[in-house]
C-alpha cells in the first residue's frame, strides 16, 4: 500500500515571496536611484548618505504600510464572502448542494458523482468545500496582511542597505559608478534568486531586473545633472 507523503509546493509561498521580492527590488532600486540622482547634482558625500538614509526609512514605511492596506483589503473581502456564504448554507442548504454539485459537473465529474462528491464534503466542512471550490479561497493562499507587510519591509531595508554601503564605502569621486555597479549586481542576483524560487529561469530573471534597475537609475542621473547644483 502506497503511503501518503507530503508535498511543498512552489504556491505556497506566493504570498510572502511576492511581498518580499517586491520590497526588496523596491528597495536597491528607489534608494540607488535617490543616492544617484543626488550625487549627480553636485551633492557632497555626506549629503548623498543623508539622503540614502532617509530614502531608507521612508521607503520601508511606505511599503509596509501599501502591502498592509491592499492585503488587508483582500482579506476583507475573503471576510466578506465568506460571511455571505455561511449565511446561504443556513438559509438554503439545498441551493447550495446544487451550486457545488454543478461546480463539480463543470470539472468533469458525472452527474450522479458529482452529486454524492458535493454531498460528502457539505457533510465533511460545508463552508470549506464553497469557499475552496466555488470562491478559490484556500488556507495556503488566503491573504495574511501582517505578513505580507513585515515581508515587505524587511526586504525593502536589506535591498536598500546595498547601495548605502557603496556610498560609504566607494572611495572618493567614485561615488556614482560604485553605486550603480553595486545596484545592478545585486538587482541581477536578487532577480535570479526571486525567479529560482518562483521555479523560472534564473537568468532570464536576472536580466529583466537589472534592465529596469538601470532605466531607473539612468531617469534619476538624468534628474540630478539637469539640476547641477550643490545641496
Amino acid at each position: 500500500m502506497r503511503r501518503w507523503h507530503a508535498e511543498d509546493h512552489r504556491s505556497g509561498r506566493s504570498g510572502w515571496l511576492r511581498a518580499a521580492v517586491l520590497g526588496a527590488n523596491d528597495g536597491i532600486v528607489s534608494v540607488a536611484g535617490l543616492v544617484v540622482g543626488v550625487a549627480a547634482s553636485g551633492a557632497g558625500a555626506a549629503t548623498v548618505l543623508a539622503s540614502g538614509i532617509a530614502g531608507v526609512v521612508a521607503g520601508a514605511m511606505s511599503m509596509a504600510a501599501g502591502e498592509y492596506v491592499s492585503v488587508q483589503s483582500q482579506a476583507d473581502a475573503e471576510r466578506a464572502d465568506l460571511a455571505k456564504e455561511t449565511r446561504e448554507l443556513a438559509e438554503d442548504p439545498a441551493s447550495e448542494l446544487f451550486e457545488l454539485t454543478g461546480i463539480y459537473i463543470r470539472r468533469g465529474l458525472t452527474p450522479d458523482l458529482a452529486r454524492q462528491v458535493a454531498e460528502q464534503l457539505t457533510a465533511h466542512d460545508a463552508l470549506g468545500s464553497h469557499a475552496r471550490d466555488e470562491l478559490g479561497i484556500t488556507e495556503t493562499l488566503r491573504a495574511r496582511p501582517l505578513q505580507a507587510a513585515l515581508a515587505s519591509a524587511g526586504a525593502f531595508v536589506a535591498g536598500a542597505l546595498l547601495p548605502i554601503a557603496s556610498v560609504v564605502l566607494a572611495p572618493e569621486g567614485r561615488l556614482q559608478a560604485a553605486t550603480i555597479i553595486t545596484t545592478l549586481a545585486s538587482l541581477a542576483v536578487s532577480g535570479a534568486l526571486a525567479a529560482w524560487a518562483g521555479g523560472a529561469s534564473a537568468s532570464r530573471g536576472a536580466l529583466r531586473v537589472a534592465f529596469w534597475g538601470a532605466l531607473a537609475m539612468g531617469a534619476a542621473a538624468l534628474i540630478g545633472r539637469l539640476f547641477d547644483v550643490q545641496v
